[in-house]
């Protein structure tokens, strides 16, 4: 999994006029979980953009102004309901020996078959819950979708690996290839690819 280094002060004063200062500076106050200690921090709001607006999913490296440096991840983040704006963001301390629990991206692989029959290929999960070592974690989890025909599914078991645990039910269902009016059936595409192979081996007509 990809890391991202953010450069952050520690802070001290954490009531409301401490952190209504930090804003109208431009700061993010944030706090990190998870370790011995709660750890209060503020950093520049344009130093999340990568980590914050960005369907990849990133450790973080928290590197204060002390010297300390703390590995962690995103854990949830609040927002300004009119502006938008990042309002705060909790993060949980992460360390080489636990596993943490974390929604990955799902992306497809291949042409599917039922797709190219007109088909249309429907998400019921655009991320996955699993658990792992961090270090173990993938960026996105991957799924083949290219023998999936019209009415087939891809389950998360599909995906399994033994470097994490996913934690939904075996039976979850991350797409399907469903119908459409203008599908045709995946047997007659095999029709029409077994009718080219044999074109393609017949011998030249002679002159």
């Amino acid at each position: 999994m990809k890391s991202l280094t953010i450069n952050a002060s520690q802070r001290e004063s954490v009531g409301k006029k401490a952190t209504k200062a930090l804003r109208n500076a431009g700061q993010v106050p944030c706090v990190i979980y998870g370790g011995d200690t709660i750890v209060h921090f503020a950093a520049p709001e344009i130093a999340f953009k990568n980590l914050v607006y960005t369907p990849d999913v990133h450790t973080v490296v928290i590197a204060l102004d002390n010297g300390t440096k703390v590995n962690a991840i995103l854990q949830d983040i609040q927002f300004h309901p009119v502006t938008d704006r990042i309002l705060h963001i909790d993060f949980i301390q992460i360390f080489d020996d636990k596993p943490i629990t974390i929604a990955l991206p799902f992306k497809t692989t291949g042409n599917s078959k039922g797709v190219r029959n007109g088909g249309v290929l429907r998400f019921n999960l655009r991320r996955i819950t699993v658990k792992g070592l961090a270090s173990k974690l993938p960026d996105v989890l991957e799924g083949d979708i290219t023998n999936l025909k019209i009415g087939n599914k891809l389950y998360v078991t599909d995906v399994a690996s033994e470097d994490f645990t996913i934690l939904h039910p075996e039976n979850t269902v991350i797409c399907m290839v469903k119908t459409s009016r203008t599908a045709v059936t995946d047997d007659e595409e095999d029709e029409e690819t077994e009718g080219e192979a044999t074109a393609a081996e017949a011998p030249a007509a002679e002159a």
